[in-house]
Formats: structure tokens, C-alpha cells, sequence
């Protein structure tokens, strides 16, 4: 039986933090994302949403909403580190070529791929996806390279022909030396042009964007690299603050790649002590999580122990939320159980599904379900039938996490088979 509001933990002050994923683009687009996306799904379930900008230190937005009878004040706040994936992804054309090799070489060489496709194949489809595409640009770029090059040889071939008659000689000295030069120049000239192009347009494809997101999670084979564990320590700090404030609840948002993100944070706050008794409700949400794509990893034994250490705390509340539409997330995967470190009497994380193909009405659906990349960001949309999941009523509704979801069963179609290799943890 659902619960009402005067049987859960009502909340009228939320604080909650967002984490992006891999998204070298600044913070404001989820604002508007939110704005424009709460004010439809508002009109959609009959409630009332108003958002409005906030000045001042980091970057956020101010949501008054009524819904459920009850008015709430949420502050939304984005933990941003989109600095440092723009700095990941200012690769030269040959690095990121290297970054194909390596990446492709640190999930095949260490067992890693196999067992992610014993999960899911779509995020290994998307995984594939990039390095197919940039192999085809390089072969399509060394092919064009290789015909103007002949043309250009041929050309200047002629003309040096033609000199040599005039002059009464059967060939000008160091003419084969000059037009293998030549071909060669135009053939690397060639090849540097068409690929700078097919970088900097590739706001369709997304095959380049891609391919620096897995490289930047396979390039510590699934340790964080020091700049990105130094930000997850001020994103600590910063939701350390919100837990000694007057919030009903604090609220840490992880999706994609920021839902490891977002598991460390609340795991280096529950082991530092700085969740307090009588404080705030803490929970946390990840949304179209792909934690196996780094925790199957070699390196990864920090996350492993941060998986490990949130299935059995009794101070959170952790819903996972995917959709099987979604390829790019490793959808309805128990990111615990799977990576193969669920301790006994694990209860976390809640899998639930968001289930696009009933949740969305048919024409949005058929139009959508090819939008691999647009459909990874439904989570931070309106639904035409929400069910279980709506993320406006999460963030700004009157319950927290826990209650909301109290009474709800695991998705039947949870996958919680260990499928990991690498199961050791940090120290």
C-alpha cells in the first residue's frame, strides 16, 4: 500500500546535489533542462513547480513547488567537473587515437569486456561504437589522402615531364625523390584535415566524445585519477555542509559516470563521521548508472570498498533507477552485487526500472527509442505516465527518498549475479 505523506518523513526543505556525467558542457543546460522539463511534467501530473535562478558561490537553482498538498523549497546545487573533461578531452588527433589503443587494450587484455557482455551488450555496443566509428574516419581519411596524393604526383609528374623535354633531358635530377615527397605530404596533409574535421563536427556522431569518456575511465585502469579524487574530497565538503544545516533532507543525484562519483562522496562522508545523528535524511539517487564499466576494472578497488561499504549502511537510503531503452547504462544491474562485493545483509542499492516504452506515451516513444544519447537523459525528464519514477516529485515533493520508496519491491527483472574478475577492495 503507497504511503501518504503524514505516514512518511515529510519534508519541506530539501538540499540536493547533481552530479553530471561526462559532460565537458557548463552547468547552466541543467537548469534549463530543468525548468523547461519540470514545468511539463507539472502540467502533466497537476502540480505546481516554479524554478528560479540563484547568485553567488558554485551554481544552482531555487525550486518552490506544491505537490501533494505540501509546499517545499528545494535547493539545487551542481557539483561540477566539467573543467576537468574538457581538459581530457584537449587531445591531439594522434593521442586520441593512442587513447582507441589503450582503452581497447585495458578492457579486452584484462577479461574485463567479456564479462561487462554477460550483463548488458548495449553499453558495450556503445563502447564498440566509437572505436568502429574512428577507425572507419581513419581509413575513410587515409583513402582520400592516398587518391589526392596520386592525383597531385600525377599533376606535378606531368609538369616536371613536360621541363625535362623542353630542356632536352630524359628526367630532372631528384624528380622521383621530389614527387614521392610530394605524395607523401598531400597524404598526411590529407589525412590531418579530414580527421580535424570529422573532430570538430562530431556534435552527431558523438564518436570522439565517446571515446574520451571510456578513455578517461579506463585511464587508470578504474583508479580516479589524483585531480578527480581531489574534487570528490570538495564534493564531500560541500555536502558535508548541507548536513549540518536545517534541510529535511539532502539529496546526491548521480547520473552516468556520475554515479560512481556520487557513490564515493556519500561513502568518504559516512566514513569520515560528518553524517550527524540528528541531522538531515541522507540519500542518494543514481540514475542510468554505468559503475561496472569502471568496477569490473583492475584498479578500481576504492570504488569496490565504496559499493561494498553503502549496500549495508543504515544511514542511507540508495535507489537505483535504469530503463532496458536506455543502451548506454547498464540497465537494472545491482552495481553491488554484480561487481561481485555484496556483503551479507546487503539492502542497497533499491534497482528499479523507469520503464520508458510504458512510461512515455507510443508517438514519444517510437520517436525517441532510437535517440541513444537523448534517451540517456530521460531520467531528467517529463513522463506522460509516470509510474514509480518521476524525478521532479523526488527532488521537490514532500517525502524523502526512503519513505517514497519504502514499500517498493526490486525490479523482477534485477540482474544480481556476480560477474566481476577483480573483487579485491581498498584498505
Amino acid at each position: 500500500m503507497a504511503m501518504s505523506v503524514d505516514d512518511a518523513s515529510e519534508v519541506k526543505r530539501r538540499w540536493v546535489f547533481y552530479i553530471p556525467g561526462f559532460d565537458p558542457n557548463p552547468p547552466r543546460r541543467y537548469r534549463e533542462l530543468y525548468r523547461s522539463e519540470g514545468a511539463r511534467q507539472a502540467e502533466i501530473s497537476r502540480y505546481a513547480l516554479n524554478v528560479s535562478a540563484r547568485t553567488g558561490e558554485g551554481f544552482g537553482w531555487d525550486v518552490h513547488a506544491k505537490i501533494e498538498g505540501v509546499p517545499v523549497h528545494a535547493r539545487m546545487d551542481v557539483l561540477v567537473w566539467h573543467d576537468l573533461v574538457q581538459a581530457s578531452m584537449g587531445q591531439s588527433i594522434a593521442a586520441t587515437y593512442w587513447q582507441l589503443l589503450r582503452t581497447a587494450w585495458t578492457y579486452i587484455a584484462s577479461g574485463t569486456m567479456r564479462r561487462l557482455i554477460w550483463l548488458r551488450k548495449g553499453p558495450i555496443v556503445a563502447a564498440f561504437y566509437p572505436i568502429l566509428v574512428l577507425l572507419a574516419q581513419l581509413a575513410l581519411a587515409m583513402a582520400l589522402g592516398s587518391v589526392l596524393a596520386g592525383i597531385a604526383a600525377t599533376v606535378v609528374g606531368w609538369g616536371l615531364s613536360g621541363v625535362a623535354w623542353v630542356l632536352g633531358v630524359a628526367a630532372l635530377p631528384g624528380a622521383a625523390i621530389a614527387l614521392w615527397a610530394l605524395g607523401w605530404a598531400v597524404f598526411a596533409v590529407t589525412v590531418f584535415l579530414a580527421l580535424r574535421f570529422f573532430q570538430r563536427w562530431d556534435g552527431k556522431l558523438f564518436a570522439w566524445y565517446l571515446m574520451h569518456d571510456f578513455a578517461f575511465a579506463a585511464g587508470h585502469n578504474g583508479a580516479y585519477p589524483p585531480e578527480l579524487e581531489e574534487r570528490i574530497g570538495q564534493f564531500a565538503d560541500q555536502v558535508a555542509r548541507a548536513m549540518a544545516s536545517s534541510a529535511d533532507e539532502v539529496l546526491i543525484v548521480g547520473h552516468s559516470s556520475g554515479a560512481q562519483l556520487a557513490v564515493s562522496v556519500v561513502a568518504d562522508l559516512l566514513r569520515s563521521g560528518r553524517v550527524p545523528a540528528n541531522g538531515p535524511e541522507l540519500s542518494l539517487l543514481t540514475l542510468g548508472q554505468a559503475i561496472p564499466m569502471v568496477s569490473f576494472l583492475p584498479k578500481a578497488a576504492r570504488l569496490r570498498r565504496d559499493l561494498r561499504d553503502l549496500a549495508v549502511n543504515d544511514r542511507i537510503a540508495w535507489v537505483d533507477v535504469s530503463a532496458p531503452g536506455d543502451g548506454c547504462s547498464f540497465a537494472l544491474c545491482d552495481p553491488v552485487a554484480v561487481t561481485g562485493v555484496a556483503p551479507e545483509g546487503a539492502r542497497w542499492p533499491l534497482v528499479i526500472s523507469a520503464a520508458f516504452s510504458k512510461t512515455l506515451a507510443p508517438e514519444r516513444w517510437r520517436a525517441l527509442k532510437r535517440r541513444y544519447y537523448r534517451l540517456h537523459f530521460q531520467y531528467l525528464c517529463a513522463f506522460d505516465e509516470p509510474e514509480s519514477f518521476d524525478y521532479f516529485r523526488i527532488t521537490a515533493g514532500p517525502r524523502t527518498l526512503g519513505a517514497r520508496y519504502a514499500d517498493r519491491k526490486p525490479s523482477q527483472n534485477r540482474i544480481d549475479v556476480p560477474a566481476s574478475r577483480f573483487t579485491d577492495i581498498a584498505a
